[in-house]
């Protein structure tokens, strides 16, 4: 998670390097109504063109495969819409200033105007009459969502009654309802409703299992304020990550979805849940087959723990990690590049204290292989706090295995410190690089390191290395002087190898980095 973003409050931008040149056009699908309500991000998109050779006889499609396409969805349509709801949200915003009664030496009320602003600076500068009066507007927003039981629990987006006053839910047959917000989880972007007063509101379930990519798929929802809309396709692909979130684990679907969608269903042919739609890609603003749906597995256990306790509680490790690179397993003698590679323990986090260490590689849960750094974070967060795992991880080429009492991840942000300073001693210039020692430069601590200068045009820029960053390892050995990067190199060349691993510490993030050395 260029990209619309249509969101009917303040957005949080989750734009993350590489990746965020699809999570920039990964558009969520709330449709708004009113001042400020829609936020648009973006820029250029692109069209590309295909030619595609047609079918022979022998590969158009057999006698069996269209007694398996339906001839209509309309059974499962009248089926299942009569769950899904529209969503609409009021959300409080306090915009700019209305004029109050003026004239010749009108009332002068200071507290009109909040205090330090610009008009309120501007009043006591020049000691004019302040009559302008802070006006208070609603925006509207509309969304999509679905009764799950018949008491009236009902999921939808988090991005759609996200800073919401008040929630109406309007069903298909035209009744409107005020609804609750039970709780919201902001990291896979549900939110939880309960309408109240009734016990007999149509629903439906989840799918037991995920959809095949070819499958069919419904859409049922309420874009553009168009409610009961229904539109058909199929699985486009599955673990689709947008960069929106660190759980991004999205069905793409090429059934039409547009603003106003999010938090509506999406169907299998049996009328069963498989994902909610969140978000499209979209050049223009508009669906161009390309969406993306939360699957309904992630629902089940979010709408549980939001039902149970009205948050979401998390298994927590405690450790930064990184995907294992190509170049990252070469240097660290993997025969695949698989697992999630410990970029550094937290202090006084589960992993610090079980032992674990900083080049590590998980590669496996209880058992169950770690396919990269996403699936890892998963995996540990779908577990309870308290509960023991089991870690299958290689270090220093061998195997071994570590028990850790996982915490409860804790709900905080850390702030980045500010860059070293600028003195400058000039080496690693095979990478591209000029170094210091940590200790001689204003900050930045007394281990490691610092790049005081990065050469666009070498092989450290190309990798992400900047200024600032404190090289603290390489190839497993401390760096405490210019030279022990410029040795590191050396043995590598002379060793063979292609690359030289090191850890370096970027602000409060710390991470591994496979660099050329020949």
């Amino acid at each position: 998670m260029t990209q619309t973003v249509s969101n009917p409050t303040p957005p949080t931008n989750h734009a993350k390097s590489r990746k965020l040149t699809l999570a920039r056009r990964a558009a969520l699908l709330a449709s708004a109504a009113g001042v400020g309500a829609v936020l648009i991000l973006g820029g250029p998109g692109f069209t590309t063109r295909y030619s595609f050779p047609s079918l022979s006889s022998a590969q158009a499609a057999t006698p069996a495969a269209e007694a398996n396409r339906p001839a209509s969805f309309a059974d499962v349509v009248q089926k299942v819409k009569p769950a899904v709801i529209s969503v609409r949200v009021k959300i409080a915003q306090t915009s700019d200033f209305e004029s109050g009664t003026t004239g010749m030496g009108g009332d002068n009320d200071n507290g009109n105007v909040q205090p330090g602003s610009p008009l309120d600076r501007f009043f006591r500068q020049f000691g004019a009459p302040n009559n302008l009066k802070p006006h208070q507007q609603f925006a509207q927003a509309q969304g999509s969502g679905f009764f799950v039981s018949a008491d009236g629990y009902a999921v939808t987006n988090n991005h759609v009654v996200d800073h919401a006053s008040s929630v109406e839910v309007t069903t298909d047959g035209g009744k409107t309802y005020t609804a609750k917000v039970v709780g919201t989880d902001a990291k896979t972007d549900l939110a939880l409703l309960k309408v109240e007063g009734k016990t007999d509101f149509p629903y439906v379930r989840f799918a037991d299992a995920a959809p095949r990519v070819g499958d069919w798929v419904l859409a049922v929802g309420n874009p553009f304020g168009l409610g009961g809309t229904v539109t058909a396709g199929i699985v486009s692909a599955r673990g689709r990550d947008i960069g929106s979130g660190p759980y991004d684990d999205y069905i793409q679907i090429d059934a039409p979805v547009n603003r106003g969608n999010s938090g509506g269903p999406a169907f299998d042919d049996g009328g069963n849940v498989v994902g909610v739609t969140t978000a499209i890609y979209s050049p223009s603003g508009g669906s161009v087959g390309i969406g993306f749906a939360i699957p309904s597995d992630t629902v089940k256990m979010v709408v549980a723990q939001l039902k149970d306790h009205g948050n979401v509680v998390r298994g927590w490790l405690g450790v930064q990690i990184q995907p294992v690179t190509a170049d990252i397993a070469d240097s660290l003698g993997l025969k695949t590049a698989e697992g999630a590679l410990v970029a550094e323990p937290q202090a006084g986090g589960p992993a610090a204290k079980a032992g674990l260490e900083a080049g590590d590689v998980i590669r496996a849960v209880d058992g169950a292989p770690v396919k990269d750094a996403r699936d890892l974070a998963k995996k540990i967060a779908a577990d309870k706090p308290g509960s023991t795992v089991k870690l299958d991880l290689v270090r220093n080429g061998g195997d071994r295995t570590i028990a850790v009492t996982l915490a409860e991840m804790p709900n905080r942000q850390r702030e980045a410190r500010n860059s070293p300073g600028d003195e400058m001693m000039h080496a690693g210039k095979a990478l591209g690089l000029a170094l210091a020692p940590a200790s001689r430069v204003d900050g930045a601590g007394d281990k490691g390191v610092v790049v005081t200068d990065v050469n666009p045009d070498g092989p450290a820029a190309s990798h992400g290395l900047k200024t600032g960053d404190v090289i603290l390892d390489v190839a497993g050995k401390p760096a405490n002087a210019p030279s022990d990067v410029q040795k590191a190199v050396a043995d590598a060349r002379a060793g063979g190898k292609h690359t030289v691993l090191m850890r370096l510490k970027s602000g409060d993030a710390t991470r591994f980095v496979a660099l050329p050395v020949g």
